[in-house]
């Protein structure tokens, strides 16, 4: 912001905001936002919608924006309604408008969550590796973070986790399923142990809610379940799902729950009035009645997924290991490890690929994109790697000379 100053006027000096102590060393949150050709960072579905798509969409939204001088409708009811429609139709779980909550992207869902459930004096769990974002959750509602561990493949062992559910007494425990950033997802049992160890919690004559974050689920190999089919079985369970990856909407923004109405009327006390646009609830609302060719789109990603894991699994470091490659059953490839992960990450970018630094060190993530730019990642990937071995062979013919 800029100010006319007054030659003659004493200069104004610093101002210290009164930042919370606890962000005063805090970056935002966000991966690199580069424009290289391939990007392959973000877990985006890469193909945009369809023009029948768009033509509803823009149609939806001219018909909303006609109506933008009021204020939406402030529970998204209709678009509550078709979210549960679609649900119970992929899961077979009779659901109603009452058992979804929509909001801004499954972030603000998941935020919700931490300020009906969490606050000063509780704790969140969750099990790493995972999603980068669930602790900054946890630090803007003044929740406690607390995490357990995963296997070496990225399992969750469910008698670790009951005996840490049942230590630590948290008051929300995250799951995400299939996990961010391996891409693992979790047995029904294991979900099934975790709610039972919470329902053996109490915390003020309640219990423990548990989330579990499906953002991808509709990237699951066939016969991976789904925790909504056991939503009836456990009233202290919420789901969580997204229309950013399957439904290639993620500059829409809408992210949604479903779980007991009780879990339900919870967030609706403390989301903000009017926090979904007509525009946003207009757009989801067009983009659902398209699910099936929106679906045939992710079919084709899954199969590109499995061909990428097949691909990275033959492939091999320069001291001539085979590549970890962790089991996905989302729309990306968590591989590894490398001794300088970033110089692997560094040399793909240099050749137009962008893909993320993320998870435990040495691995790498890579989102599935068409078969073009998986071809392109590819080259580059054997390129890289073909030029690191050059270079350690160089570095030993010159020690030996030495």
């Amino acid at each position: 912001m800029t100010h006319a100053v007054d030659q003659h006027s004493a200069p104004v000096p610093p101002v210290r905001l009164p930042l919370r102590p606890e962000l005063a060393d805090e970056t935002p949150y966000g991966a690199p936002q580069l424009d290289v050709p391939v990007l392959l960072n973000v877990n985006e579905n890469p193909y945009p919608p369809g023009e029948d798509v768009v033509a509803t969409i823009a149609e939806e939204v001219a018909r909303a924006a006609r109506g933008m001088n009021r204020y939406p409708d402030r529970d998204a009811t209709v678009l509550r309604q078709d979210l549960a429609d679609y649900l119970t139709l992929e899961t077979g779980v009779d659901l109603d408008h009452c058992d979804v909550w929509a909001a801004n992207g499954s972030n603000e869902v998941m935020l919700h969550v931490l300020q009906a459930f969490g606050g000063p004096g509780r704790t969140a769990l969750s099990f790493a590796p995972t999603y980068s974002m669930y602790p900054e959750y946890a630090r803007d509602t003044h929740t406690a973070w607390v995490v357990g561990r995963r296997e070496a493949d990225f399992t969750l062992d469910p008698d670790h986790a009951a005996r840490t559910i049942r230590e630590v007494r948290p008051s929300v425990i995250l799951l995400a399923s299939p996990n961010n950033p391996t891409g693992t997802a979790l047995p029904a049992a294991t979900v099934e142990a975790v709610c039972a160890a919470a329902l053996e919690v109490d915390i003020d004559g309640a219990h423990p809610v548990v989330v579990v974050d499906e953002a991808y689920a509709e990237f699951r190999r066939p016969g991976t379940p789904s925790a909504v089919a056991l939503l009836e079985r456990y009233p202290n369970l919420a789901v969580t799902r997204t229309m950013s990856k399957a439904f290639a909407a993620a500059g829409a923004r809408l992210g949604y729950l479903v779980a007991s109405n009780d879990f339900v009327d919870a967030l609706r006390i403390v989301r903000l009035p009017y926090h979904l646009s007509a525009i946003t609830q207009a757009a989801a609302g067009a983009a659902l009645r398209h699910r099936e060719s929106l679906m045939a789109q992710v079919a084709t990603l899954r199969a590109e997924r499995d061909a990428t894991v097949r691909w990275l699994r033959q492939q091999r470091r320069p001291d001539g290991t085979p590549f970890d490659v962790a089991e996905s059953d989302a729309n990306f490839v968590l591989f590894g490890t490398f001794a300088d992960r970033h110089a692997v990450w560094q040399g793909l970018l240099d050749r137009g690929v962008l893909i993320r630094e993320t998870g435990p060190d040495g691995w790498l993530r890579v989102s599935i994109g068409t078969p073009a730019e998986m071809a392109t990642f590819r080259e580059a990937l054997v390129e890289v790697l073909r030029n690191q071995q050059q270079d350690e062979q160089q570095d030993e013919h010159g020690e030996a000379r030495a």
